[in-house]
């Protein structure tokens, strides 16, 4: 990729979309599904804040909007890291469930936004239809489990677990070299773990790192990832509306708020994949981060779950 693809050129953008191609069609339709929800489903001046904690303030909406820009230009440039960010931070804030529950809106417009920008389409899904199977399964059972367990501090001790582990993968991953290659059986039997994890704790890193160990084709495995993400998501949504009480309306408004604040960092971490800002340096920030706050979270939940 050179520096000339990250050209933006939006009257070719609408003229591809007066034209109804694929690309620009589904990422103007997951742009306008969540701005459309952050519009109609408005709770009132008075309850913006009213399903979250009665706490709350501006600082504290000033700083989920700066993780959210943050963590969108992170899956932006990296093709994942969204959740792996925004939920613990917004977790040590805002009740973990809520917290989880939240943020499935945002990582569905994300990844249904990138499977458009990377021009993925029903092929992926014929070639990996036993992944995107078993992810849907994975993420059925994974939203039955929240349901039943979505008290106390279990919930963001996982979600610490699931941070650590991916944090000592990246560290682990430059001593090991690992050839390219394409296991389907345990490429869908990840699909099915990444699906149970993200509905438990909207955290997946279990997949990411699958694809980016083995599948090295970058725009196929962001595109590819954001497919089998895609279907997680709107498989978790679906199920938390209409057969759980987790997804209620404050939770959509709220979770479609941050998605469109989300598309801010979305673009501009897509525009520096594009032009090739050094991944290395960008991905140890993000490993650090992620170490520090695995560390915050075990600092509150070992003691309550342990001690």
């Amino acid at each position: 990729m050179t520096t000339n693809n990250a050209r933006v050129d939006p009257a070719q953008f609408l003229e591809h979309l007066r034209a109804f191609r694929y690309r620009e069609v589904t990422m103007t339709a997951a742009a306008l599904v969540v701005l459309v929800g952050a519009v109609v489903l408005f709770p009132g001046a008075g309850n913006v804040t009213a399903g979250i904690r009665a706490d709350v303030g501006a600082s504290t909406l000033a700083l989920f909007v700066a993780v959210a820009i943050l963590a969108g230009a992170i899956k932006g440039m990296l093709g994942f890291g969204y959740a792996l960010v925004a939920t613990p931070i917004f977790a040590t804030v805002i009740d973990p469930t809520l917290a989880v529950v939240v943020l499935a809106i945002p990582p569905w417009m994300i990844n249904m936004f990138q499977i458009g920008e990377t021009d993925t389409g029903l092929d992926f899904v014929r070639e990996e239809w036993l992944l995107m199977l078993l992810a849907g399964i994975g993420a059925v059972l994974g939203v039955s489990f929240l349901a039943a367990y979505s008290t106390g501090p279990i919930v963001p001790f996982l979600i610490g677990l699931v941070i650590l582990g991916y944090v000592i993968f990246q560290v682990l991953q430059g001593f090991v070299t690992v050839e390219e290659a394409h296991h389907p059986v345990a490429l869908s039997v990840a699909g099915f773990l990444e699906g149970f994890l993200l509905a438990v704790s909207n955290l997946g890193p279990l997949l990411p790192a699958y694809f980016h160990t083995f599948e090295r084709d970058a725009e196929r495995y962001i595109g590819g990832l954001s497919m089998v993400l895609g279907l997680i998501f709107t498989v978790r949504i679906v199920q938390m509306a209409l057969f759980t009480d987790l997804m209620t309306t404050y939770r959509l408004w709220l979770g479609c708020v941050i998605a469109v604040v989300t598309l801010v960092g979305l673009l501009a971490g897509t525009y520096l994949r594009r032009v090739e800002v050094n991944e290395t340096w960008f991905n140890r920030f993000v490993v650090g981060l992620l170490f520090v706050i695995s560390l915050n979270i075990f600092r509150k939940t070992i003691p309550a779950l342990f001690l």
